[in-house]
């Protein structure tokens, strides 16, 4: 793999990542733009070294070659990111709140691990999609959920 090669896989998993922090960012969630975009670029990093960083050590040879697992690195980011969104998802009474901010970054370290093994349009597709579901679908779950608060809430209780 050149140098260009893997200059061009970085940027475009830093331009996915943005895109979809971009629509964090706009929501003032607590993962935005730079979150994203620092997710999707290091997803990708990792890809990177664990599909071919090690061909110095091998003496050029693939790593496949080498029987070696490339996709442990892929589920290690997997649980990595597990952990940054577990930091994202706060309890409010009742309520839970940064679900979809964990996923969004759930997400972008899947564009990341994508564009490092060089798998483009998978991941310029599932960045659109993601943008999609964050800021177009948003007012369609917000109709389906509309009458349930009321529905959901306990009935008055007379007092003790």
């Amino acid at each position: 793999m050149s140098d260009w090669d893997v200059l061009i896989r970085l940027v475009v998993a830093s331009a996915l990542g943005a895109v979809v922090g971009i629509e964090r960012e706009l929501r003032d969630q607590p993962a935005g733009f730079r979150t994203h975009m620092l997710v999707a670029l290091g997803a990708c990093l990792f890809t990177l070294v664990g599909a071919f960083g090690f061909q110095d050590l091998t003496g050029g040879q693939p790593v496949a070659a080498v029987n070696a697992d490339v996709t442990r690195v892929a589920s290690q980011v997997v649980v990595g990111i597990g952990f940054l969104g577990g930091g994202t998802i706060l309890r409010h009474g009742a309520t839970v709140r940064g679900l979809t901010t964990a996923a969004s970054l759930w997400v972008t370290a899947a564009v990341g691990l994508a564009v490092g093994m060089g798998f483009y349009l998978g991941a310029t597709a599932t960045a659109l999609l993601a943008v999609i579901a964050l800021a177009v679908l948003k007012p369609v779950g917000k109709r389906f959920t509309r009458g349930r608060q009321e529905d959901d809430e306990p009935p008055d209780m007379p007092p003790d």
